[in-house]
């Protein structure tokens, strides 16, 4: 299997930041679909941050892929979340260490001056719910897009 480049797709890769729940709605959009091992969840609380490595869809080259008749892609990329209080999860088996959860979507709950919560609900019922000081967070893909193994596109309501 030959890798895809991001030349091919025409796009360089993401490295994003969100400091505002519209900002966080674009990252929660590009990692719709997204799936990672539980083993690929880090909690560092000396650090006040959380962080997640993920196999994300390409949702920005879907459209350019569907036209050129080429392979969807997935990515892998960090999801790091800054300036983290606390951890909270329900339906997260962190004894499982087979699990691979698949990230639904990434929504803000603001609270007193720019804190508030982070929740990522993930399929299955599960959530992750995150304490934060600030809404500080980062996607950065970290390889080369690959083939999607599944070779289609993940249903993603518009």
């Amino acid at each position: 299997m030959t890798d895809a480049s991001f030349h091919d797709g025409r796009e360089a890769p993401l490295n994003l930041g969100a400091e505002d729940a519209d900002d966080l709605q674009v990252i929660s959009t590009l990692t719709q679909d997204a799936v990672f091992p539980i083993t690929e969840m880090t909690w560092r609380p000396s650090e006040r941050r959380f962080g997640l490595l993920l196999n994300r869809f390409r949702w920005e080259d879907k459209d350019a892929a569907s036209q050129r008749d080429r392979p969807f892609e997935r990515v892998r990329a960090l999801l790091v979340f800054d300036s983290v209080l606390s951890v909270a999860s329900q339906g997260v088996d962190r004894s499982d260490k087979d699990m691979v959860m698949s990230l639904l979507s990434v929504d803000f709950e603001p609270g007193e001056d720019g804190a508030g919560h982070i929740v990522l609900t993930l399929a299955g019922d599960g959530a992750i719910r995150l304490t934060v000081e600030a809404l500080d967070v980062t996607l950065k893909d970290v390889t080369r897009p690959y083939q999607a193994p599944s070779g289609q596109a993940p249903h993603h309501p518009e």
